[in-house]
């Protein structure tokens, strides 16, 4: 049901967020900071919000960042952006939920994650697929920002059994077994 509802949220989220941090946090021992790249793991990493929505600006328009709760407050229905009700269970690991707007206005979910193997769990168990950096994931709705995020460094996070990369592209496992990490976004 939460996959459908994620699916109703964008028509893209299966082409969405991809990938999944390779670390449940600062594994490289050091702070995070927005925009930077852990060597660990070669992901984006960002410390909070305003972090993700300024390395996602370098890729794709990422307006008007808003707290979820809030924004939800003033978009109901099919207004609503990814992980309304997932945010609030600890289940799902997400430490901070916002929202920014695309270049056509389309909401684009932000989510700081404090552990990455929960977040995995959670998704394998969900059936939902991200488009994650080290330590947070994104949603986005419209094609085309998930498009111009392709060459971001974000990875697309698929727990689907049945996935398989085309030739040449790059495909590691996850944290949790059966889920993986790819730059191949599926159409």
């Amino acid at each position: 049901m939460r996959t459908q509802r994620a699916l109703t949220a964008g028509a893209a989220l299966i082409a969405l967020t991809g990938v999944a941090g390779c670390g449940g946090g600062d594994d490289d021992g050091g702070a995070s900071t927005g925009g930077d790249r852990s060597s660990a793991s070669g992901l984006p990493k960002a410390a909070d919000l305003t972090s993700v929505a300024s390395y996602l600006n370098e890729y794709t328009s990422c307006q008007d960042l808003t707290a979820g709760a809030e924004y939800d407050a003033g978009h109901q229905g099919d207004g609503r952006a990814w992980g309304t009700d997932e945010a609030a269970e600890p289940s799902w690991a997400i430490k901070e939920r916002g929202v920014c707007t695309d270049g056509s206005g389309r909401p684009v979910a932000l989510l700081v994650v404090s552990d990455m193997t929960k977040f995995q769990t959670a998704v394998k168990k969900d059936g939902s697929e991200f488009l994650v950096g080290q330590d947070f994931a994104v949603v986005p709705v419209g094609d085309e920002t998930v498009r111009s995020l392709q060459g971001s460094g974000l990875r697309f996070l698929t727990c689907d059994a049945d996935f398989s990369a085309p030739s040449g592209a790059e495909k590691k496992p996850g944290l949790v077994d059966g889920c993986v990490l790819t730059d191949h976004l599926p159409e």
